[in-house]
């Protein structure tokens, strides 16, 4: 079975914005009803800021989206930056050619 990606990460804040679009909420309504701070549900929805599980939760709660299934697309995007950082690949590199030394 092949998997597919995306050609770039998707954070899971779009995925959410467009959600609550669709369902014709505001993120102020949003906001309101999770009981945070608009500034901060839009920095998340903008894929400014990540995830957190009690983001996810109230995320949860207020859209009937499972958290684990948000924290999930949270993992898989900061895998995919991770492992765009060119210097961070070479530090990996760096690592591994140690370890087959050993």
């Amino acid at each position: 079975m092949s998997k597919y990606v995306c050609a770039r990460p998707v954070h899971p804040g779009e995925i959410l914005k467009e959600e609550i679009e669709y369902r014709g909420i505001s993120q102020g309504e949003l906001a309101t009803r999770m009981e945070m701070p608009y500034k901060a549900l839009n920095l998340i929805l903008n894929g400014h800021r990540p995830l957190t599980l009690s983001t996810a939760m109230l995320f949860e709660a207020a859209l009937g989206i499972p958290a684990d299934i948000l924290i999930g697309m949270q993992t898989d995007y900061n895998m995919r930056m991770l492992k765009q950082d060119k210097t961070f690949a070479a530090r990996l590199a760096k690592i591994r050619q140690v370890a087959a030394m050993l």
